[in-house]
């Protein structure tokens, strides 16, 4: 009686003990990652996920319709990973929010647009045409960045080309008005001047076909999106799954067939 009092003891421990790992590995399998609403969550959905979900991991997609939450929950850690932003914006808003941050992986972005509703082509711009151009601390430089490439203007080569503006085009022979507006406001500038330089996140927002561009951007990398993580997270094995699937053959088939127009990554380019 002693020896079988013994024995379903030990059997009860070991079946608690194994309830209880069954619990952590179940815990350390799950992973939440947020993104913007609109293409980046539908790239963590679409290319993203279903390559966590064969590891084994349950993932859980939180969506946010602005550029502050998704950080301000990473550094909570209320989220594993975010999809939303540039280098240049993680960089600044953890300075600014005494976070540390750090990037995981970049991926393919949505660049920005040179449209027109008045014109085919570049080549038939007019003298003093109107160019809408956004208004925000990083986005204008891109934009002179585009008209540049596109031989409308030329900034001065001493500038730096993540942070110039109007005051360093050094020749403007078209003699091009700019206009800042708003970012959000640029694809319903379209209508109203002759160019306007809408960043491609908006332009998919309003439904607007990133191939109709008559010039997309040459993206810089510090431009292009990025998986961004917790520092001390960096090389957890939830963040280096992230990364795998993103580095994935068949993340980027999702790419090819769902995110056409976007710009990818050297990494990607050299695979």
């Amino acid at each position: 009686m002693k020896k079988l009092m013994v024995l379903c003891i030990f059997l009860l421990t070991a079946s608690l003990l194994a309830a209880c790992g069954s619990s952590e590995s179940s815990k350390n399998m799950e992973v939440t990652i947020g993104a913007t609403t609109g293409p980046y969550s539908d790239m963590v959905t679409k290319g993203i996920k279903p390559q966590l979900e064969k590891k084994g991991y349950k993932v859980k997609v939180v969506e946010f319709s602005d550029y502050v939450q998704p950080n301000i929950a990473l550094g909570k850690g209320d989220l594993d990973a975010n999809l939303f932003q540039h280098k240049i914006y993680m960089d600044s808003f953890a300075k600014e929010h005494h976070l540390k941050l750090s990037e995981l992986v970049i991926v393919p972005t949505a660049p920005m647009g040179i449209y027109s509703k008045k014109y085919t082509s570049l080549d038939s711009v007019k003298n003093r045409a109107t160019v809408a151009i956004p208004n925000d601390p990083s986005n204008p430089a891109r934009a002179l960045g585009v008209l540049q490439d596109a031989k409308l203007i030329v900034l001065d080569p001493k500038a730096d080309p993540l942070t110039v503006s109007e005051k360093n085009v050094k020749d403007n022979p078209k003699h091009l008005q700019f206009k800042p507006i708003e970012a959000a406001q640029l694809p319903r500038s379209v209508d109203s001047v002759d160019l306007s330089a809408v960043p491609g996140n908006f332009a998919l927002a309003a439904k607007m076909d990133l191939t109709d561009a008559l010039k997309l951007e040459n993206m810089p990398e510090d431009y292009r999106n990025r998986v961004v993580v917790n520092t001390k997270d960096l090389d957890s094995k939830v963040s280096k799954d992230i990364k795998t699937a993103v580095e994935s053959k068949e993340f980027e088939k999702v790419i090819d067939e769902q995110f056409k127009g976007f710009g990818k990554p050297e990494w990607m380019k050299n695979n």
